[in-house]
């Protein structure tokens, strides 16, 4: 149970810089965020860092506690397979096309390569662990993690630590070895368990088991974690490297029905499209924001959020990207996941739910973890979740709108949906909200609320149209002409650019959301003169802020980074405007300072060159594939034209 403020912390490490803002890149004993390694099963996600140890991991789901949780507090856990005393690799990379990971080590002694997957397998009846609420497909988690190591050349010694501590750190493993095999051992701790088998004998040291093997060229070897319900692993080294090949399979037939056109970012638009999979809970059709909880924004500071839940405002964008990638089976399926949430006593959609589609979120904070690197606290579920934040109504109705157009129907169970959504913003567009941003100060009346109110009667008034109902066509289209008016006379400064706030001139990117959803049309001076604002004027090297946190009250202290969205909208805004040529400049820049395996975390730390905040950020990836969409399709049509 978390302490309350205020109360001592032995395992905090507070930052030391001499009075200063902590740097993203002082000496610390956790790796960047950028250096960790992206594996999921689509019910769970683990971070690898390049040493081989799994820092973080979450049983059986993206949103349980953590067994493995070095990410947070180097003494939460970890699980290391690899050479021993040899820390830094020769190379990690992806298998081409998918969420497998491969390490290759050099040593002493010689050389070897460890293969990393969650592995996925055909599915093999009902799935106890995770249900599913919507139908499963072909193939299904195995609920376990598989790891495999050959040696190439040369002896090299293999060593293995599993030192698991369930619930985010605080309760040490209890273990217990297989009468008669010394390759399978048991951990337990509060209500969770999980097993690890391996080929290796293993040993029990307190808390912690441990094994160690000297391979020569030729010699394999392999562990396994399950979680699965009758806690299954593989029988053998050759079923380990089955699992793992079947796991490739997986993914390269998934990416392989996702139309990636043949350009020079083809593998960017990959790389993101395997994250935003990745980040798909499989049972129910949701999507986390991010794999992790309370990776900081600030470095040391107190900007550290729980990210593993959807919100309602990823739904378009989410929808764009996939629907761009041609990928109609997930877009069903998260349209699906939204027609299943229960709304609130107005009939208004949460901002943000789980990925069951519960509602209650309550935030706590875990004080007795350090936080990564000093960023504390460090919280689990998120307090915004009930907050105001008009523009849900707009985000709700645009996805729907995307999804009709695309299936050439409107389905039945969606419609009651459009017509709540239209009364709620027809009775709120005019209140003040937190806005976008989750601004945890006083509520104000935010540009781009109002104009996602306004996106959301203009999308309700289409779908009225397509689906026959003129009296509402009507009434809907007088709403979305109200409210575009009252933006227009109250959201404009005297330079004709687009402010945050009502009683502000200070800029906010989220105003870029007018080019996206066409509020202005591309040749308005306005929105021209918006766009260049914030590309001269709220950026730093050329990133973009979401804000200037000096002329912002958001409840919070400290600075922080570019918004890697933010980047990546003003790419598709410049394209919007026909600015080509900054816009193409600005995303190559972008593509450049992706992680060495091509993730994107929320932020970036333009003095350090770091990325800040959770990781992978599944908005940084859809907004990337929707701003090279926009490029690749302008230089399509010049190629024909």
């Amino acid at each position: 149970m978390a302490r309350t403020v205020g109360e001592p912390v032995s395992k905090r490490t507070e930052p030391t810089t001499g009075g200063g803002a902590q740097s993203a890149a002082m000496p610390s004993p956790f790796p960047p965020i950028a250096d960790y390694a992206f594996l999921s099963d689509c019910h769970t996600g683990a971070l690898i860092a390049p040493d081989g140890a799994v820092d973080w991991l979450c049983i059986p789901r993206f949103d349980s506690p953590s067994i493995f949780g070095s990410l947070l507090d180097r003494q939460a856990g970890s699980f290391r397979f690899g050479p021993f005393g040899i820390n830094v690799p020769t190379q990690v990379a992806y298998e081409p096309g998918t969420n497998v990971l491969v390490t290759t080590w050099k040593t002493p002694g010689g050389w070897v390569v460890v293969r990393d997957a969650l592995t996925m397998g055909t599915r093999q009846g009902e799935d106890n662990v995770t249900p599913h609420t919507r139908p499963p497909a072909d193939d299904d988690a195995d609920h376990m993690l598989v790891r495999t190591v050959q040696c190439l050349d040369g002896q090299v010694e293999i060593e293995l630590v599993c030192e698991p501590i369930f619930d985010y750190g605080q309760v040490p493993a209890t273990w217990t070895l297989a009468d008669g095999d010394d390759g399978i051992a048991d951990a337990t701790g509060g209500d969770q368990m999980f097993r690890l088998g391996t080929d290796l004998a293993l040993g029990i040291e307190g808390d912690r088991v441990r094994a160690r093997h000297l391979l020569s060229a030729g010699d394999r070897a392999y562990c396994a974690v399950s979680w699965a319900h009758d806690l299954e692993t593989p029988s053998d080294v050759d079923d380990a490297v089955a699992r793992i090949a079947a796991t490739v399979r997986f993914w390269r037939a998934w990416l392989g029905r996702a139309r990636i056109p043949d350009h020079r970012w083809r593998e960017p638009i990959q790389r993101s499209a395997l994250a935003i999979k990745g980040l798909t809970y499989m049972p129910t059709g949701a999507t986390v924001a991010a794999l992790t909880t309370s990776l900081p924004e600030t470095p040391g500071g107190e900007r550290n959020w729980d990210y593993r839940f959807t919100w309602i405002r990823d739904s378009t964008f989410t929808l764009q990207a996939l629907h761009f990638l041609n990928l109609d089976w997930e877009s069903e399926e998260f349209m699906q996941f939204v027609a299943d949430l229960e709304p609130n006593t107005d009939g208004g959609l949460q901002i943000m739910y789980g990925i069951d589609g519960r509602r209650d979120l309550t935030e706590s904070t875990r004080d007795e973890l350090s936080g990564y690197a000093g960023a504390h606290p460090v919280r689990i579920g998120n307090g915004a979740f009930d907050q105001r934040q008009n523009d849900v109504f707009g985000a709700a109705l645009d996805s729907i709108l995307l999804h009709t157009r695309r299936s050439q129907r409107l389905p039945r169970r969606l419609w009651p949906i459009v017509q709540t959504q239209a009364a709620c913003a027809t009775k709120i567009w005019q209140e003040p909200d937190q806005g976008i941003w989750e601004a945890r100060g006083k509520p104000q009346h935010y540009v781009s609320s109002r104009l996602m109110c306004w996106v959301a009667m203009d999308r309700a008034a289409k779908l009225a149209a397509i689906g026959g109902d003129d009296k509402l066509q009507e009434t809907w289209q007088a709403t979305s002409d109200e409210i575009k008016a009252d933006i227009l006379e109250h959201g404009v400064d005297d330079r004709g650019v687009l402010r945050q706030h009502y009683d502000t001139d200070a800029l906010d990117a989220s105003v870029l959301l007018a080019a996206l959803f066409g509020f202005l049309p591309p040749e308005d001076d306005r929105l021209r003169a918006t766009v260049l604002a914030i590309a001269d004027e709220l950026t730093e090297n050329g990133y973009v802020l979401r804000y200037k946190t000096d002329e912002t009250d958001d409840g919070l202290s400290g600075k922080e980074g570019t918004f890697l969205i933010c980047s990546f909208w003003l790419v598709s805004a410049l394209a919007i405007i026909r600015e080509w040529q900054r816009a193409r400049d600005l995303m190559e820049r972008l593509l450049r300072i992706g992680s060495p395996l091509g993730l994107f975390a929320e932020e970036y730390d333009v003095e350090t060159g770091r990325h800040l905040g959770n990781f992978p950020q599944a908005f940084s990836h859809l907004a990337l594939i929707e701003a090279a969409g926009r490029i690749i399709l302008a230089e399509r049509v010049e190629e024909i034209s």
